[in-house]
C-alpha cells in the first residue's frame, strides 16, 4: 500500500459519517424512508406506524414512533414549537457530521410545551424570548421519537405529532439543501465526488480542519472534481475506498469482543465524539467526551455504520451481542433463550430488537414482531417478575414461550438491547445482561 493509499484510507474513515449521514439527508427530503414521506427542508416527516422490515434504515427501533425533519439553517432561524407530552420523546439533534448537539424532550427539557430558535453558528439577533438552539452546520436533524404502546396508542402520537411545528422567521426564504453531486463514472470516486464537495459545504469543528487539511495532495480539498485527478490520485482513492470498509469492521468486530463469551458490548459511550457542540439537553460533560483523536474518528465512521442517528448514552443505552453463551455466532439456525432477570432499570421502558446481518436492518416475520420489552402486549413474566424471551425462527409450540417470542431471520443476526432513559445501574455498569443461552445441541 503506498503512501497516498493510507491517507486515502484514513480519509475514508474521517468522512464516512458525512456521506453516509448525508446521503439520508438526501432521502428524507426527496424519497422519504420507510414509514417516513418525503418532506421539504424545515419541514416535519412523520411517520404513522411503528417502524417494520419495510423500513430500510440502520438499527431502525421499532419502540417509538418517528418524527423527522431536516434543517437548513441557510434559511435563517426557525422557530420549533413542542407541545406538551403525556409521554417519554425525544427530539435528537444531529450535525452534518452526525454530532449530537442538543436534545429536546422527557429527559433534556421536560414535558411541558415550549418555543425554541434554531439558529446558524454565527447568528445574533433577538430571540424574542425563546432558548436558543445553535446549529453547527448549515445543514442538520432533528431525530424525533415518541414513545407508542402499540397500534391502540396511535391516535395520541398523531395528535401529538401534529402539534410539532417547524416555521422559518423568513417564510419566503429558500432552502439550498444538500448541493448535488455529479456523477464521476464509478462508485468509488462517486463517495469521494461526495465527500469533496460536502466536506467544504459543511465544514467541520475546528479541532478537524487540520486533519481534513491533510487530505489536499489526493485532491480533495480544491474545487476539480475527483475525476479530473490523475491517475495515482485515483488508483490511492479506489483504494481507500476499498480498505475503509474493512477497517470500519475491524474496529466493529474489536467492539463486539472481549470479556466472557456471549457478553453484551456496552456501547454506552459510541456516541462520545462530540467535542464542541453542546446546546439545550447535551452533556458538556468530560465523563461524555472521548479526547483521542484517533480513538474518536474511527468510534464516529463506526457509530455511523452501525447506528445512525444514535442518542448518547445518558439518553437511550444500547446495549448489542453478536455470540451466544458459548462465544458462538447467532443465527437463525439455532433456537435461544434470553433471562432478564432482574429486568434493566429505565425511567423510562426497554426493549429487545432484533436486526438481520450484514445490513442491520428489522427482520420480517409472520407476527409482524420485531422487538420484546416491558410494554409488548402479552407478555408472560416470570415468577420473580423477570422475562424470559425465546429467540427463533419458528414460532415456539410452547404457549409461554409463544407469547415470549423474537422472530430471528434465516441467517446471522445481532439483537440490540434499548433502555431509554437508563438508570444508575446501568450508566455505572453494575447492571449487565447476561448471555443468550442456545437451546438443545
Amino acid at each position: 500500500m503506498t503512501d497516498l493509499d493510507t491517507l486515502a484510507t484514513e480519509a475514508y474513515v474521517y468522512g464516512f459519517p458525512l456521506v453516509f449521514n448525508l446521503e439520508q439527508v438526501v432521502r428524507y427530503a426527496t424519497t422519504g424512508v420507510g414509514g417516513n414521506p418525503q418532506a421539504p427542508f424545515n419541514s416535519f416527516s412523520h411517520a404513522r406506524t411503528l417502524a417494520t422490515a419495510a423500513d430500510t434504515f440502520v438499527s431502525i427501533n421499532n419502540d417509538t414512533v418517528y418524527s423527522m425533519a431536516q434543517l437548513d439553517l441557510g434559511v435563517g432561524p426557525v422557530r420549533l414549537s413542542v407541545p406538551a407530552s403525556d409521554r417519554y420523546y425525544v427530539l435528537q439533534f444531529v450535525d452534518a457530521w452526525t454530532n449530537n448537539f442538543a436534545y429536546i424532550g422527557t429527559r433534556g427539557t421536560g414535558n411541558d410545551a415550549g418555543e425554541f430558535l434554531l439558529v446558524p453558528p454565527a447568528w445574533e439577533g433577538d430571540a424574542g424570548g425563546l432558548t436558543v438552539v445553535r446549529v453547527p452546520t448549515r445543514v442538520a436533524s432533528i431525530v424525533g421519537r415518541w414513545s407508542c404502546a402499540g397500534a391502540d396508542d396511535l391516535p395520541a402520537v398523531h395528535a401529538l405529532q401534529d402539534a410539532l411545528v417547524l416555521a422559518p422567521l423568513d417564510a419566503d426564504a429558500v432552502a439550498a439543501g444538500v448541493p448535488a453531486v455529479g456523477s464521476q463514472g464509478d462508485d468509488a470516486l462517486d463517495f469521494w465526488e461526495k465527500y469533496r464537495v460536502w466536506s467544504q459545504a459543511f465544514p467541520p469543528a475546528p479541532r478537524d480542519e487540520g486533519l481534513q487539511a491533510s487530505f489536499a495532495p489526493l485532491d480533495l480539498t480544491g474545487d476539480a472534481p475527483v475525476g479530473a485527478g490523475s491517475a495515482e490520485q485515483q488508483a490511492a482513492l479506489r483504494a481507500g475506498a476499498q480498505a475503509g470498509p474493512a477497517v470500519l469492521a475491524k474496529a466493529m468486530a474489536a467492539a463486539a469482543e472481549g470479556g466472557a463469551p456471549g457478553a453484551w458490548s456496552v456501547t454506552l459511550h459510541v456516541f462520545d465524539y462530540n467535542l464542541d457542540f453542546f446546546e439545550v439537553g447535551a452533556k458538556d460533560d468530560p465523563a461524555w467526551k472521548t479526547t483521542d483523536p484517533k480513538v474518536r474518528i474511527v468510534e464516529r465512521a463506526v457509530a455511523a455504520k452501525a447506528g445512525l442517528w444514535g442518542n448518547h448514552g445518558y439518553e437511550a443505552a444500547y446495549v448489542m451481542t453478536f455470540t451466544d453463551a458459548d462465544g458462538q455466532p447467532l443465527t437463525g439456525e439455532h433456537d435461544y433463550e434470553l433471562r432478564l432477570s432482574p429486568p434493566p432499570p429505565v425511567g423510562a421502558f426497554w426493549s429487545v430488537t432484533m436486526y438481520s446481518l450484514p445490513e442491520f436492518y428489522l427482520v420480517a416475520n409472520e407476527i409482524d414482531r420485531y422487538s420484546v420489552g416491558d410494554r409488548t402486549p402479552g407478555i408472560v413474566t416470570d415468577a420473580d417478575g423477570g422475562l424470559t424471551m425465546r429467540i427463533c425462527r419458528t414460532r415456539p409450540s410452547d404457549p409461554d414461550a409463544a407469547a415470549n417470542w423474537l422472530p430471528a431471520p434465516e441467517g446471522a443476526f445481532r439483537p440490540i438491547l434499548r433502555m431509554y432513559m437508563p438508570g444508575d445501574a446501568v450508566l455505572d455498569g453494575t447492571y449487565a445482561p447476561p448471555p443468550i443461552a442456545r437451546l438443545g445441541s
